[in-house]
């Protein structure tokens, strides 16, 4: 039995691909080429609904990058006086709040390269040119410590130190204008990042909101009783005591003191209080905290020191004035070693 006359055209079109048959109409030829045009799509819908998932979920993305580095923007700008805000909008932004493979990877949040004063490690990725090299770091915090020191030490971004910790539109134009990005709307995008997520609340912020309440206290006897074995030379800037010991001049950092501020008010630059204190970057200062305004010495005036509980040999450098590297290397205690209790130490 033979077939119908629109099966036998139908088999001769598929042998023919591009003849319409007159038992198939135009519409009905249509309708099969949409069919597989709704086929194909669906067949890449997951793929397209997961790219739309995360564009409608990047807000809550956004809010859990900022729960997880207030706090630590906000001690950065206590240390270095930089926008809490502008830290988070330029994290949030340069790492795609956290998802980035620079972030990922290199634990890189704000697109740092590595310029040529940079020796640590290393991370390549193409960027503006194929295979550039950016710095890489061993957690994100220590990316939030080299974003506040590449800012604090660039002459260009100097004139941002002039501006109110609280005027985020100033820091982001600034910045844009200093050229940290190439983007012309960089700017725009800072400013509605903060905006957006109520960023500028964390520039009010105060010294307890980001280390708490645990410090020591610079009203407890112990600690006038240390204080009292230093000479005090003279009134500093702020009324603060600038004491003399090993024959240096020294100050005592109280609550609301910070490296920044410190080194403005006696007219040094961040470098210097980080060198003469032994600081690897410019972490708080504690309450109570020695800070020298001149290079420790090579030697201590006294000749040897009992370790205590407690001790280590940062404090003891501190409380001698003498340089940590050559307190290290008149005892022979290596790098990341400390000494035990009731060792005695050389100290000249």
């Amino acid at each position: 039995m033979s077939g119908s006359p629109l099966k036998e055209n139908l088999c001769r079109d598929r042998r023919q691909p591009g003849v319409v048959s007159p038992g198939f109409s135009r519409l009905q030829y249509s309708l099969r080429g949409m069919a597989g045009s709704i086929l194909m799509f669906l067949t890449f819908m997951p793929g397209l609904t997961g790219v739309f998932a995360q564009q409608a979920d990047f807000p809550s993305l956004v809010k859990r990058y900022i729960e997880q580095y207030q706090n630590i923007a906000i001690r950065e700008m206590m240390v270095y006086r930089i926008p809490a805000s502008i830290t988070l909008a330029q994290g949030i932004h340069e790492s795609n709040a956290g998802r980035s493979r620079l972030a990922l990877e290199a634990n890189n949040h704000f697109g740092i390269k590595c310029h040529k004063e940079w020796f640590g490690k290393t991370y390549y990725q193409d960027d503006d040119l194929p295979n550039e090299c950016f710095r890489k770091y061993d957690s994100p915090i220590e990316s939030f410590r080299d974003h506040s020191y590449f800012l604090t030490q660039r002459d260009r971004y100097k004139n941002l130190f002039d501006l109110e910790v609280n005027d985020y539109k100033g820091w982001a134009r600034g910045l844009q204008a200093a050229g940290y990005a190439t983007n012309p709307k960089y700017a725009e995008i800072l400013i509605r990042t903060i905006e957006t997520y109520s960023l500028f609340r964390f520039d009010q912020a105060s010294f307890t909101t980001a280390f708490g309440d645990s410090l020591s206290n610079l009203d407890d006897p112990a600690r006038q009783a240390w204080l009292r074995k230093f000479i005090v030379v003279r009134t500093g800037p702020g009324n603060r005591y600038i004491f003399e010991n090993n024959n240096l001049e020294m100050t005592i950092a109280r609550r609301d003191d910070n490296v920044y501020l410190l080194a403005r008010d006696f007219e040094l630059t961040v470098t210097q209080i980080l060198k003469y204190n032994d600081l690897p970057y410019a972490t708080a200062l504690k309450p109570g905290q020695i800070v020298y305004l001149e290079p420790k010495r090579r030697r201590a005036a006294a000749d040897n020191h009992v370790v205590q509980q407690g001790d280590n040999l940062y404090s003891i450098s501190q409380a001698y004035g003498i340089k940590l590297k050559m307190l290290r290397k008149r005892n022979e205690i290596p790098e990341g070693m400390e000494p035990f209790k009731g060792m005695v130490l050389r100290l000249r």
